[in-house]
C-alpha cells in the first residue's frame, strides 16, 4: 500500500445454516439434487402460501451469539426486501430489519504487523447477524443463448454476519474470514463448504489518508468464496482506489465482482441504497420473541471454543502455536487428537502423528478425520509400541498402520503375527554396524575426517541391513562409538 494511505475494510459473510429444512417451509435443506425438485408453494412464493419460521435456524443464531459474546435482541422483526432477479421467485427476500437477532459481538484475530506494527490480537466488532433466506441459482451459457434457473436454493436459511469496518489490511480480512469460518463450523451451525456456497463473503473497502477520521468512498466486492480471493481482491481494489485518488479523480460507490483469472475487480452496478429495495415489514410473520431461557440454553450447549482449547492444548502438551493451530483445523480433528493423546500417553507424539502420517493419509484420500479407519485407542496402542521401542517408527508407519487401517487386528497382534518386533540386542546390532563399516571404508574415512553428513548414510545402511527392524537409537550409539576409535 502506498505510504500515507490507510485501508478501511468490513466484511459481510453469508453463512448457510445446517438446518434440516429451509427457513420458512419444510423443503429439505440439502445441496444439489435435480433442478427445481426441492421446492414448494411457500419457497416459490405462490399466492396464498404462508411462511413459518424455522426455529432450528433461530437456535443456531443464538448459538453464534453465545460464541461471539454478543447481545441477543429480545424482539426482532422480519421485512420484505424487494428486488427483481430471475432466481428470486417471490420478487422479494424475507430478511430481518433494523434490529437483528444478534448484535454487538466481537471476534479476535492477530493484528497485521505491516500496518499496526505488532501482531497483538485485535478485537474486530460484529455489528449484527440477522436471519434471512437465500435466492435460487442462475446459470448462463450451459446451453447457447439460454439462461437457466434452479430454485432448490430458494428459501435456504442464511445468517448474514456483518463485521464492523475495523480491518486495516487484506491480510487481516483474510484472517478474520478464516477465523469466522472456523467458528461457525466449530459450533456446528454451518458445514463451511465454500465450493458449494455454504459460506460467501462480500467485502466493503475504502481508503483514506492516515490520520483522517472520515471514511473514504466505499466499494463492495461481491461473492468471494475463498480466503485467498478475499485477500487478492482487496489488494487489487485498494491499489485501484489509491491510483484514482492520486490522479485527482473521485471514486464512485459501486458494487464490483472479482475475476480470479485476471486478478482484477470489475464493476457490476452502482451501489444500491436502502430506498432502492422498498423495504417494509413482512405481514405474514409475527415478531420474533426470544426468552431468556433460550439464551441460557444456547450458552450451556456451547462447546469449548477454539481460543480456549488453543491455550489449554499448548499448556497441557507443551505444543507450539503452529502445531496447535493445525490441530484445531476442525473440532472433530481436535477431538481425535485429544483422545489419541490420552490413549498413547504422550501429547507431543500424538501431535506428531496427527500432523504427519494421519494428515498425509487424509489428504491423499480427500477424507475428513471422521472417516479415518482407525479409532484413537487403536492408533494410540501403535504409538505406545513405538514409544517403548518395541517397534521402529518406520515399520509402524509402513507396515503396521496400513494393516491396522485394513482391519487386520490391533497393533500388538499385527506386530506379533508379522514378526516385526524391533531388535534391541546390542551384540546383534554391533555385528551389523561392523559389517557396514567394513563395506564402506571410504565413507568411514570421510566421517572420521570431519564430513559428518555421511553419518546418516551409514545409519541408513545399517537399518537396511537390519530390514528396518533394528533400534535406530542403539544403531546411532554403537556407530558413534565405532567411529570415534
Amino acid at each position: 500500500m502506498k505510504l500515507g494511505y490507510e485501508a478501511v475494510i468490513g466484511l459481510e459473510v453469508h453463512v448457510q445454516l445446517s438446518t434440516r429444512s429451509k427457513m420458512f417451509c419444510a423443503c429439505r435443506n440439502e445441496y444439489g439434487g435435480a433442478p427445481n425438485t426441492r421446492t414448494c408453494p411457500i419457497c416459490l412464493g405462490l399466492p396464498g402460501a404462508l411462511p413459518t419460521l424455522n426455529h432450528e435456524a433461530v437456535a443456531m443464531g443464538l448459538r453464534l451469539a453465545a460464541a461471539l459474546a454478543a447481545e441477543v435482541s429480545p424482539s426482532s422483526a422480519f421485512y420484505r426486501k424487494q428486488y427483481f432477479y430471475a432466481d428470486l421467485p417471490k420478487g422479494y427476500q424475507i430478511t430481518q430489519g433494523p434490529v437483528a437477532l444478534v448484535e454487538h459481538g466481537s471476534l479476535f484475530i492477530p493484528g497485521d504487523p505491516a500496518v499496526r506494527g505488532t501482531a497483538d490480537p485485535v478485537s474486530v466488532r460484529i455489528e449484527r447477524a440477522h436471519l434471512e433466506e437465500d435466492a435460487g441459482k442462475s446459470s448462463h451459457g450451459v446451453e447457447p443463448g439460454v439462461s437457466q434457473v434452479d430454485l432448490n436454493r430458494a428459501g435456504v436459511p442464511l445468517l448474514e454476519i456483518v463485521g464492523a469496518p475495523d480491518l486495516r489490511s487484506p491480510q487481516e480480512a483474510h484472517d478474520w474470514f478464516k477465523a469466522l469460518h472456523q467458528l461457525v463450523t466449530w459450533i456446528g451451525i454451518c458445514d463451511g463448504n465454500m465450493e458449494e456456497g455454504s459460506l460467501r463473503c462480500d467485502a466493503n473497502v475504502s481508503v483514506r489518508r492516515v490520520g483522517d477520521e472520515a471514511f473514504g468512498t466505499r466499494v463492495e466486492v461481491k461473492n468471494l468464496n475463498s480466503f485467498r480471493f478475499v485477500r487478492q481482491a482487496l489488494q487489487y481494489e485498494i491499489e485501484r482506489h489509491i491510483q484514482v485518488l492520486e490522479a485527482g479523480k473521485a471514486l464512485s460507490p459501486e458494487t464490483r465482482g472479482y475475476d480470479p483469472a485476471s486478478g482484477e475487480t470489475r464493476i457490476q452496478r452502482a451501489k444500491e441504497g436502502a430506498m432502492d429495495y422498498r423495504i417494509f415489514p413482512e405481514p405474514d410473520l409475527p415478531l420474533l420473541e426470544i426468552a431468556e431461557a433460550e439464551i441460557q440454553a444456547a450458552r450451556a450447549a456451547l462447546p469449548e471454543l477454539p481460543e480456549v482449547r488453543r491455550a489449554r492444548l499448548q499448556t497441557l502438551h507443551g505444543l507450539g502455536p503452529d502445531e496447535v493451530a493445525a490441530l484445531l483445523q476442525s473440532r472433530a480433528f481436535a477431538d481425535y487428537f485429544e483422545a489419541l493423546a490420552t490413549a498413547c500417553g504422550d501429547g507431543k507424539a500424538a501431535a506428531s502423528w496427527m500432523l504427519g502420517e494421519v494428515s498425509r493419509l487424509l489428504n491423499a484420500s480427500s477424507q475428513p478425520i471422521e472417516s479415518f479407519g482407525a479409532n484413537p485407542e487403536h492408533l494410540g496402542e501403535l504409538i505406545r509400541l513405538v514409544l517403548d521401542r518395541t517397534l521402529s517408527l518406520g515399520t509402524a508407519k509402513d507396515e503396521v498402520l496400513p494393516a491396522l487401517l485394513a482391519g487386520e487386528g490391533r497393533a500388538a497382534e499385527i506386530v506379533a503375527r508379522k514378526g516385526l518386533v524391533q531388535v534391541q540386542d546390542r551384540d546383534a546390532i554391533a555385528s551389523l554396524v561392523q559389517a557396514v563399516l567394513s563395506a564402506h571404508p571410504a565413507q568411514v574415512a570421510q566421517v572420521r575426517a570431519g564430513k559428518d553428513t555421511l553419518r546418516g548414510f551409514l545409519v541408513g545402511q545399517v537399518m537396511k541391513a537390519g530390514q528396518g527392524k533394528v533400534d535406530a537409537r542403539v544403531v546411532n550409539e554403537i556407530l558413534a562409538e565405532e567411529l570415534s576409535r
